[in-house]
């Protein structure tokens, strides 16, 4: 198996176990590459981050898995950096500081309560339906445009490598509880944000999480925003944002099946300190004879 995965995450936040066990499981199923990358530190208690002080500990034990498993697994230091205006996000400086070898950026807040707390939006049911009263007064529409606004807010300010579970929104919405995905004001909002995106460098996940865990019936993003981001030229790749080492290629085989489907000849990885593409199918990655 020639699959990669970059985006995970283990102990150091809220992930099942230490990084030790994650890459030794990508390394027995014969994976390419790997990446860490655990819940940044937050500026206010999050109990799903990673704790700042344990930020370097972080950084030296994926340094050290690096060495442990060269020439068996590559192996990658990154955060998945929640983007807040004016509090963080991937141009953050303690985040620039910490000499990543790529970011992956996500939005899992969208405004806050009068008390200031920030509201999560891929937290409970419950959480989610008090914000949407108490912050945007059961407007849907307002709160989905706000957080579409707000991806849209970070690749222009603070554009990072990767863009994390883009309508992870919809988790929210089984069965089109609040919205249709079909409707013109959501896919307006959705051609606007991939617009912007086509205007950088940034790649697109395609991230597994709600297939394997029950959440979604589809992929973030799904099929009619996969066909879109291939006519805007948009790179992708495939992660499982895995939590438990038995979630670290949850889905693959299926959401390459997809990608054929729509029309996709390569995915994006980062293999040998550097972004490749590469033509692939549902065993993985097709490498070069050569490789």
């Amino acid at each position: 198996m020639s699959w990669t995965n970059y985006h995970s995450h283990c102990n150091f936040c809220d992930g099942s176990d230490e990084a030790k066990v994650y890459a030794e499981a990508a390394a027995e199923q014969g994976m390419l590459a790997y990446g860490f990358s655990s819940h940044v530190p937050m500026p206010f208690f999050c109990a799903w981050s990673m704790k700042a002080e344990n930020l370097a500990v972080y950084a030296e034990e994926i340094e050290r898995l690096k060495l442990e498993y060269h020439g068996r697994l590559q192996i990658y230091r990154s955060l998945e950096i929640d983007y807040i205006p004016g509090l963080i996000g991937p141009e953050t400086s303690f985040i620039k500081e910490a000499n990543l070898d790529y970011t992956i950026g996500s939005i899992h807040f969208v405004d806050s309560f009068e008390d200031g707390t920030h509201w999560e939006i891929d937290g409970t049911s419950a959480i989610f339906e008090d914000g949407l009263q108490k912050i945007f007064a059961g407007d849907i529409q307002n709160a989905v445009t706000r957080y579409y606004d707000l991806t849209r807010m970070m690749v222009r300010e603070e554009c990072p490598d990767v863009i994390g579970h883009i309508d992870k929104i919809k988790m929210q919405n089984p069965d089109n509880k609040y919205f249709s995905e079909d409707a013109e004001w959501y896919k307006d909002e959705v051609l606007r944000t991939l617009d912007v995106i086509a205007g950088t460098k940034a790649i697109i996940e395609v991230n597994t999480r709600g297939l394997y865990k029950k959440k979604t019936t589809e992929t973030y993003p799904r099929k009619w925003m996969l066909t879109e981001i291939l006519k805007r030229k948009i790179p992708v790749m495939i992660n499982s944002d895995s939590h438990h080492p038995k979630e670290i290629t949850s889905e693959f085989e299926t959401t390459a099946a997809l990608l054929k489907e729509v029309g996709f000849e390569t995915v994006k990885s980062f293999v040998d300190n550097k972004w490749q593409d590469f033509k692939f199918d549902k065993n993985g990655l097709i490498l070069p004879v050569n490789a």
